[in-house]
């Protein structure tokens, strides 16, 4: 290896799976070359339309990246010329077979994607299984599961992994795990949005409710979260920003309720959300999105209400409180 190049694989790779991924990744590649000089290229999937518009997006915001390149499957190339991994997803079965196969990288950093963070930060503490909770996995995809757990331990021991995290349930078992946290407050995005970089949306109501996942996973019937938008649309109207996994069908059935207005960004909300200037109150079942989005509008006098899904199991009441 040349000294160019060797100098090269001292700066980071990041390697995201989704949009929040890639939306963490950028913030975590402004703090890293702010503290250490370092580049960091990105390698994002384009499997995914909401992945493929949002590193659209963030070229067009001058976002920290030295490259953006796309990639099908597992990047061997990029990964194995860099030292410096940037990871979205430990559990992905991708980076598993990439962990487990090629040379150790000297550094990892976690950017998280939601909440699953925390129960990533317990498997690597060894506290649970290194698995995504509630899913069958193969004897293959356990077995790889449990050689890259060991090799993050390992790095973890030396000091060479960082979590990159808005989520502090993280904390306390990334600490036990040995590894180095490091608070994500947005700081990219919210300066972003004060030079006016971000994407113009307009939103119609500044009353708006979070798109779900819950209905698509099984996890709630349809006709209960159609019920608890069409109640929120009874005391004012809505703005609907979906999640990027809802079906058509399921967003037809939104829009088609009085006082309610699908929009359609293609973005993550965080993104969406941070031009935000005047108060706006958000109605969302419990979800990692109520951490990240007090962040991003810390300042804007926006409310930020969860519902738990619980709640959802009967009707409401329109007595007097």
């Amino acid at each position: 290896m040349t000294h160019h190049a060797a100098d090269t694989a001292l700066d980071a790779l990041a390697w995201v799976e989704s949009p929040l991924q890639l939306l963490t990744a950028a913030e975590w590649a402004h703090r890293h070359r702010q503290r250490t000089g370092r580049s960091t290229a990105v390698v994002y999937r384009i499997l995914d339309p909401q992945v493929v518009a949002t590193a659209e997006a963030l070229h067009r915001m001058a976002a920290p990246f030295v490259r953006f390149e796309p990639y099908l499957g597992i990047p061997w190339a990029r990964l194995t010329t860099s030292r410096h991994w940037a990871i979205g997803d430990a559990f992905s079965g991708q980076f598993r077979a990439a962990a487990a196969v090629l040379p150790r990288p000297r550094r990892v950093t976690i950017v998280d994607d939601g909440a699953m963070v925390v129960h990533a930060m317990l498997a690597l503490a060894g506290e649970v299984a290194y698995a995504r909770p509630d899913q069958f996995e193969s004897r293959s995809k356990t077995l790889l599961g449990g050689l890259v757990a060991d090799r993050l331990r390992g790095l973890a021991h030396d000091g060479r992994v960082e979590l990159f995290t808005s989520f502090p349930g993280a904390d306390a078992p990334a600490s036990r795990a040995g590894i180095t946290v490091v608070r994500d407050e947005f700081t990219w995005l919210r300066e972003a949005a004060r030079r006016e970089q971000l994407p113009a949306v307009r939103l119609p109501h500044p009353r708006i409710a979070l798109g779900s996942a819950r209905v698509i996973d099984a996890l709630l019937p349809a006709e209960r979260y159609l019920r608890w938008v069409r109640e929120l649309a009874e005391d004012a109207p809505l703005s609907y920003l979906p999640h990027r996994r809802e079906t058509p069908a399921l967003l037809d059935a939104v829009g088609a309720l009085p006082g309610v207005t699908v929009v359609r960004t293609g973005l993550p909300i965080e993104l969406v959300l941070a031009s935000a200037r005047e108060p706006l109150e958000l109605h969302t079942l419990a979800s990692s999105a109520a951490t990240t989005l007090r962040l991003v509008l810390a300042g804007t006098g926006s409310v930020i209400r969860e519902t738990a899904p619980s709640a959802l199991s009967a009707p409401r009441s329109r007595g007097v409180a």
